[in-house]
Order: C-alpha cells, then structure tokens, then sequence
C-alpha cells in the first residue's frame, strides 16, 4: 500500500467510532478498543452508568490501544452520545414484528462510505446479554445483522471486530482502486434530527394521525424513511418549520392548546 493510499484510508476511518451500550464486561471493552486501533478507529466511546475497571480493560487492549482506554468518552445517555454524529450503523441479531429485514455489514457498506468525507460515522453496539433494544436502534440511520448459521449470538468484541473489518476493507478497497463513492454532503447530526423527529411527533398527534397505541409502528418507519435518505441541517429546518406552521394553525382554531418550542 503507498503512503498517499494509506493517509487516505486512515482519514477517512478517523471519521468512524465505536459506540458501546452498557458493557457487561470491561475485558470486552479492551479487546474492542484493541479492534478499533488496528482498523484505524481513533474513538471509542461508552454510554453506561460506570466506566469498567481500566486494569481490566487494558488487560486485552495492549499497550497498543492503551490510548484508546486512556481517552474514551464517557456518556449516561445514549442521545446525548450520539448527538455529534451525522451517520449511525447499529447491529442487532434479533428479528421480530416491529424490527424490519437487515442488511449484513457487507451489504451496508456502500451506503456507510459516501458518509466518511463529510459525516462522522458511529457504529452502535449494545450489551452482551440482549443487544441493543428497539428505542436505541430508534437512533440508526441503518440497521445490520452479521450473517450466522443457527447460533446466531456472537461475542461482543468479535462483533465490533467484523464491522470495523468490513469497514476497513471497503474503504482500502474503495481508495486503492480509485473508486471511492460520491461524498455525501454533511448530514444534519442527531441532535438536530432527534428535536426534528419530537416536532413530527408532536404534529401528527395533533392533526390526528398517530392513534394512540399506533403512534410507535408509524414513528419507527418515519425515523427509518428519514434517517435512510439523510437529512443536512438546512432540510431538517424546513421540515420543522412546516411543523410548526400547522400547529399554529390548530392553535388558531384551539386556543386553549399550549405552544410548541
């Protein structure tokens, strides 16, 4: 690989970072830690109530991806982590009524790499027990299963091995041929999108088509139509500013109702 290709490939996977919920273990941690800096992931970040044992971290990250330890963020809530992000990949193993068919990593790719130019990308994990539930892939501009036969659980840290891998693959890929998608431009991040996507919750209900007992079947699908097609800040406004307009309008006729913010 010459150096040019190779500045190209660490740039664009500097733009990328693990995002883990909950983990149970602190030895899984390092070993994602570990992943993460030989793919090239310079960001690793933790939403939990306690930061794990760092001892017991570094056990499995080496002095390696010591640093990745030495300076991983540490958030309570999910949003709150996630807000800076402008593209969101979450794994789930699960299926089920409300969880819509998925991709494998390998398939996603294409989508997740015009990102990289322009969008910090986050790739989300859930705990080792139960994976991630259904209000944090809420957050997911894209939902992937990792293809397995019968067992389909797998550890935490060879999951966050597979999807850095593929990643890492097809961005060298993508830049050794020359290949590389289109950039797409930069995406509102999910702070903006998650006060959008309360804005369109909150009309809806008022006009009157999310039901009650309904209103979660149609909000998921909204999430997942929005978050697919990317959203960049100056779109995300307008959308809220129809929002708006239809609930001073209903104001009009109810004036008794509160004001949205």
């Amino acid at each position: 690989m010459n150096e040019a290709v190779q500045d190209t490939v660490r740039e664009l996977m500097g733009q990328a970072a693990i995002v883990l919920v909950s983990p149970k273990f602190a030895e899984n941690v390092g070993s994602a830690a570990r992943v993460a800096a030989n793919m090239g992931i310079g960001r690793l970040i933790l939403v939990c109530r306690e930061v794990p044992d760092r001892e017991r971290m570094l056990t499995l990250a080496t002095a390696k991806a010591a640093h990745l330890i030495d300076t991983l963020e540490h958030h309570r809530e999910l949003g709150e982590a996630l807000a800076p992000f402008g593209w969101v990949l979450g794994t789930s193993a699960r299926q089920g009524r409300k969880r819509t068919t998925v991709n494998s990593p390998r398939q996603l790719m294409g989508e997740v790499l015009p990102q990289l130019k322009n969008n910090r990308v986050a790739l989300l994990f859930g705990p080792e027990d139960r994976g991630l539930a259904n209000e944090e892939l809420r957050y997911c501009n894209q939902i992937t299963t990792i293809p397995t036969v019968d067992f389909s659980s797998l550890n935490l840290a060879q999951a966050v091995a597979i999807l850095c891998h593929e990643l890492h693959y097809s961005v060298l890929d993508a830049v050794s041929r020359t290949a590389f998608p289109v950039s797409a431009p930069k995406q509102g991040d999910k702070q903006e999108l998650e006060a959008m996507f309360g804005h369109v919750e909150e009309t809806l209900a008022t006009i009157g088509f999310l039901k009650k007992g309904e209103d979660d079947y149609w909000m998921k699908s909204i999430r997942q139509f929005l978050g697919r097609i990317g959203l960049k800040s100056k779109e995300i406004k307008i959308i809220r500013g129809v929002c708006r307009q239809l609930l001073w309008q209903d104001r009009q006729k109810s004036p008794g109702k509160g004001k949205s913010e």
